[in-house]
């Protein structure tokens, strides 16, 4: 035994260095070697087994353990049947004699290493395995040692992880679901019997059933006085050691519940157990309790039995969530909604003591859960209500004895009383489900409309104005005031836009369904904040520097302050509310839009006229930014009713306009003051956004001659006026444009003007690229640093604005694009000048080929054949290889980009129909595969790589009669035997790049391309086409198998698995008699035996669902079995 000691001396001392503060990095790679050296010698478990039952050091335990494991789950098959005997027998013997003293993380650990035993020899060779498990649970001495066996079995077994064959996986989820009933069965008896055992039911009288609110409604949702009473019982005081228990039992359930399906096995008196300990979660009187009475292990005491409630939920929902459900469990379902709805109503409810939002901050508490994150009560019973609604809402409205209204009622109460944000939050998603769902109902049911409406219109009225109450200051302003408007999250919204902008979502919602309803509840209120805005007028006075508002008095600048957030928060409602109002109900509701719309014209003159934006406060840093605001918002609403305005421009230009007219002229007053550098950005971005919508939603005929407008085009062609922010400028700038390109509705075509348009067009885009024109006259490169900075600011300025006016009108008429193209041919021309000389400037690159793709998008028919063609050649003869490779090499992503840019241009080019730019197809095949891709080929980066593929699938999918010439007629009659192939070596070097690039990890790159791949075989039949067919074929399917083993690209098991079938079921009889032989063969690490199990399992199926199964069986199995044979020792003799 000496030996065994000295050992076990020598590793405690090892470990304690190991893990001592004053190692050095090298010293513990040197023990980490030498530790694994020993855990890999034959019969290193045995000194193991030792150390186990002979050492108390933590470290030394979990290292024996970490031996033991890797032994089983590695190097099991090689292991002498004797020695698994030693070891199924030792290691439980072990646990049994030692798990009282054992720290929790150590006996958790030898726990799995005896269930890892389990999965490997159960029931073969390890019979008593389960049947051990079962009788840990039934002895009360290990009750809570049998439950964690129970849930690492549940764990391990249920789902495992690779290391099994699949039959081998089979046959363990078979055997584990036959014990389902009896698990179940021993896991209902703990429970009831630590409940019965503990209840107290004489103790204190239940609360009568029959007294007020709770009894009626309890009575309707249990359908039977005596369920509720049950459920009234108060509930019992655990004692730590059954607490411990039923938590485990809890966690088991919950565990098995993930897997099993629903069926009998889960009873209805399993069912009301699990709501009995669900109500520990909301029963505050037990945590209350451990407070008062003071000290730390009673406090404890009521985390445990918040627990308790916490696991019960889990359970509940793992049982929710599951969307299949059979019908005889229908009714346990129901029974289940009833049980946690008589709990919704506990927690709810209103009694003296408490306030509802009170009891819910306390059962929002995080408990600890073992070994997983804190989570609480309020967390689960959310999640639960989330599950209801999404999954088992329309399977129970129809029991007439679940009464839905009155469930609503407590969501609601539930709802506005949560003590957190984000559970207000979770809440108001639950209500954006209830009403898709009843949007979607009554879509599919227009006769029951009214029904449907009528049973649940009051519920939708409260919601609508709770909600709105809650954006308000007036209403809530200690809760608004804590929402963070300043950090902006993945959404690029502040914690404050995502609460405003959830809750109008759910305005909309009830706007859609209840439109009269919601239209008088909120116009009211905004009408009541924008009294107090247009009343400022009155307190504004003339001081020496300007305009003064004249509120002082710190009470008053506080209620402004709420009253003007909430206008702003309103003004944002009604916006969002513009698209109910039109379309066909615009007859319907026209005199409610009206109504809005000269209400928001009014404000956004008023803002501008008094010009609050730039008024002086007495508390500036606060009133200053909110009136900024309300004007953007009132010009970011009107824009929203562009669409509303254009229908009432088309079913009114006949007969009389005035009104129109009117609307639109006052429109244009507010904005055209707020068009100036000296103007907030925010505020100033509003106003060219709403002109946006005016020249391009609304168009009408007159806008042109409307001196605000004039006055606006003055303003930007005046070179010597100040500039505005690059933003602005362009908003203005494609504003302007579509004023004069877009075709005028209701007019016909004689009646358009465009010869007066088009110059007047002409001479806008002449004042804009006056500069930019000048430098083409110097072309060559400004040599000083300041002048080359000032050469891109203009190119930068005109092209930006450019591009936008090409991009706003590429998808209208013919006749608007020939204007703007006649307008910008010049600049074009000069771009193309300018180009080569800034070929090594990648920023500037960068923008001329962004407008050189907008332009080929946009504009290429205006652009004729030869001007095109010209384009194209000089951007060929400018990328060379060498620009490329510096491109690609030396300027990083912008060098990247300016590549991008250029083969998405030609993206654009190979796609286009006709034989107009044929001729460029070798040229942009060579520049591809001679040019780019070898450089990119080797580069992990995926820079360039997408576009070049997308380039490459575009080439094949627009042009592919370059490649097959033959009709389909042709080839049918021909046979397929014939079929010509013509310029194959250029196929064959694109399809061994898309092979190539399945062996890379770019997993985005992977998807795309197999995605191309199979896009080409439904449209155009790839892998039917001979020269795939007989020499790519198999390489691909060969490719694809490979990624599969590799586990490279897991995430896209499913894909790989159907163009797999595709490519094999072009040709099955060569796939399993000529390839899979072949595959198996060349496999390497598996031996010839389980070559041959790999060929017989695999079946012959020819149809998808079970190719693909034998697929990821076979490459699952091949794992499996390498696993194996790299676990053998060596020398081994298989059989």
């Amino acid at each position: 035994m000496a030996s065994e000691e000295a050992s076990l001396r020598a590793l405690e001392s090892l470990m304690t260095e190991f893990f001592h503060n004053c190692t050095t990095n090298e010293r513990k790679r040197e023990i980490e070697e030498l530790l694994n050296n020993f855990a890999q010698q034959i019969g290193a478990w045995r000194f193991c087994l030792y150390f186990l039952s002979s050492t108390r050091n933590d470290y030394v335990m979990m290292y024996s353990l970490t031996v033991f494991e890797n032994l089983i789950n590695k190097m099991w098959l090689g292991v002498p049947s004797q020695d698994k005997m030693e070891i199924r027998s030792c290691l439980p013997k072990l646990l049994l004699a030692h798990h009282k003293t054992l720290p929790y993380f150590i006996r958790n650990k030898l726990c799995k290493v005896i269930v890892d035993i389990g999965r490997q020899d159960w029931p073969m060779f390890y019979h008593d395995f389960f049947t051990n498990i079962l009788q840990l649970i039934q002895s009360p001495v290990t009750t809570p040692l049998g439950l964690i066996m129970l849930k690492t079995t549940s764990e391990e077994l249920a789902c495992p992880r690779e290391d099994l064959s699949v039959a081998r996986k089979e046959e363990l989820r078979k055997l584990l679901l036959e014990q389902v009933q009896t698990v179940l069965g021993l896991l209902t008896g703990i429970l009831e019997s630590i409940w019965d055992k503990h209840s107290v039911t004489a103790a204190t009288p239940p609360p009568s059933p029959t007294s007020g609110e709770s009894g009626d409604l309890l009575s309707s949702l249990l359908q039977s006085p005596s369920a509720a009473k049950l459920l009234n019982q108060p509930i019992p005081i655990l004692d730590t050691e059954n607490e411990y228990i039923c938590s485990l039992a809890l966690e088991c359930l919950a565990h098995l519940f993930s897997w099993i399906p629903l069926s009998t096995s889960i009873t209805p008196s399993l069912l009301t157990t699990i709501f009995h300990f669900a109500r520990f979660g909301c029963d505050t009187r037990a945590r209350k309790m451990s407070a008062v009475n003071g000290s730390s292990h009673n406090s404890l005491l009521g985390q445990e039995r918040g627990r308790l409630g916490v696991l019960a939920m889990s359970c509940i929902n793992e049982l929710m969530s599951k969307n299949c459900v059979p019908m005889e469990f229908e009714e346990y379902l129901l029974r289940m909604f009833q049980q946690t709805f008589y709990l919704l109503q506990k927690i709810t409810k209103e009694n003296n003591a408490h306030t509802v939002k009170s009891r819910l901050e306390e059962l929002d508490e995080r408990v600890l859960c073992w070994g997983r994150q804190a989570e609480s009560y309020i967390e689960k019973f959310t999640d639960f209500l989330r599950l209801f609604v999404s999954v088992h809402l329309r399977r129970i409205e129809s029991y007439s004895q679940f009464p839905v209204v009155e469930f609503l009622a407590l969501l609601f109460k539930y709802t506005f009383h949560q003590p957190t944000h984000e559970g207000y939050f979770s809440c108001l998603d639950i209500w954006t489900l209830f009403l898709d769902y009843l949007t979607s109902k009554i879509k599919s049911r227009l006769a029951d409309k009214e029904a449907v409406l009528n049973r649940y219109e009051d519920a939708l009225v409260l919601l609508l104005t709770e909600v709105l109450n809650r954006i308000q200051f007036r209403y809530n302003q200690a809760q608004l005031e804590e929402l963070d408007d300043e950090t902006l999250d993945d959404d690029q919204q502040t914690e404050w836009q995502r609460y405003l902008r959830q809750s109008l979502e759910v305005v909309a919602k009830v706007m859609e369904l209840l439109p009269t309803h919601a239209f008088s509840t909120l116009f009211p209120v905004l009408q009541d904040n924008l009294e107090v805005y247009l009343g400022l007028q009155q307190f504004v006075v003339t001081s020496g520097t300007g305009h003064r508002l004249n509120i002082t008095a710190e009470n008053d600048c506080r209620r402004l302050h709420c009253s003007l957030r909430d206008l702003s928060s309103l003004l944002q409602a009604v916006g969002r509310l513009a698209e109910y109002f039109t379309g066909d109900v615009f007859a319907a509701r026209f005199n409610d839009a009206l109504t809005v719309v000269e209400r928001l014209v009014k404000v956004t003159l008023y803002g501008s006229q008094i010009k609050l934006y730039n008024i002086e406060t007495a508390v500036p840093s606060v009133l200053k930014p909110d009136l900024i605001d309300v004007h953007a918002q009132s010009l970011a609403a009107l824009q929203a009713y562009a669409h509303w305005l254009a229908q009432f421009y088309s079913e009114v230009h006949r007969q009389n306009p005035e009104q129109f007219i009117s609307l639109v002229s006052t429109a244009l007053e507010a904005i055209t003051p707020l068009i100036s550098s000296k103007v907030q950005e925010k505020l100033l971005l509003s106003a060219c956004h709403l002109l946006v919508s005016l020249a391009t939603t609304v168009r009408p005929v007159f806008l042109i001659s409307i001196p605000a407008v004039q006055k606006v085009f003055n303003r930007i062609t005046d070179t010597s006026a100040q500039r505005l922010p690059d933003k602005a400028q362009v908003l203005v700038c494609r504003a302007l444009s579509n004023i004069l390109l877009l075709p005028w509705p209701n007019l016909p075509e004689g009646e358009q003007q465009w010869a007066v348009r088009s110059t007047n067009h002409a001479s806008l885009i002449s004042a804009l690229t006056r500069e930019y024109h000048q430098l083409k006259s110097n072309t060559i490169l400004p040599q000083r640093k300041v002048q080359l900075e000032d050469t891109k600011v203009i190119i930068h300025q005109t092209l930006s604005v450019l591009e936008d006016i090409v991009e706003s009108i590429s998808g209208e008429s013919t006749k608007s694009r020939q204007i703007c193209y006649q307008s910008l041919q010049e600049s074009v021309q000069v771009s193309l000048a300018l180009f080569p000389a800034f070929i090594h400037q990648s920023d500037v690159t960068d923008e001329m080929l962004s407008f050189f793709l907008t332009l080929f998008q946009g504009l290429r028919v205006q652009m004729g054949v030869p001007f095109t063609e010209q384009i194209i050649q000089t951007f060929l003869n400018m990328f060379t290889r060498e620009q490329l490779a510096e491109s690609i090499l030396h300027e990083g992503s912008t060098g990247c980009r300016v590549v991008e840019k250029f083969l998405k241009i030609l993206q654009v080019v190979v796609q286009e129909p006709g034989q107009v730019f044929k001729p460029f197809l070798p040229s942009v095949i060579s520049l591809c595969m001679e040019q780019v891709y070898p450089i990119i080929a080797e580069r992990s980066s995926p820079d360039v790589k997408a576009e070049l593929f997308e380039l490459l699938f575009r080439v094949l999918h627009h042009n592919w009669r370059y490649f097959f010439k033959s009709s389909v007629l042709a080839s049918v009659q021909r046979g397929a035997a014939e079929e010509q192939v013509e310029n194959e070596a250029q196929f064959s070097a694109i399809m061994q790049a898309f092979g190539q690039s399945f062996l890379q990890p770019d997993i985005h790159l992977f998807k795309q391309n197999l995605f191309y791949l199979e896009t080409l075989n439904t449209k155009q039949k790839l892998y039917h086409k001979k020269i795939f067919r007989t020499t790519m074929l198999f390489q691909f399917v060969n490719v694809l198998l490979q990624v599969l083993v590799h586990k490279s690209h897991d995430l896209l098991q499913e894909e790989i698995g159907i163009a797999t079938y595709n490519m094999a079921s072009v040709d099955f009889d060569g796939f399993y008699s000529a390839f899979l032989p072949e595959f198996l063969a060349s496999c390497d690490g598996v031996d010839s035996n389980q070559k041959n199990v790999l060929g017989r399992n695999f079946k012959m199926d020819r149809d998808l669902p079970s190719f693909t199964q034998n697929v990821h069986r076979l490459v699952n199995d091949l794992r499996y079995y390498r696993l194996c044979n790299d676990s053998l020792p060596p020398g081994t003799v298989k059989l």
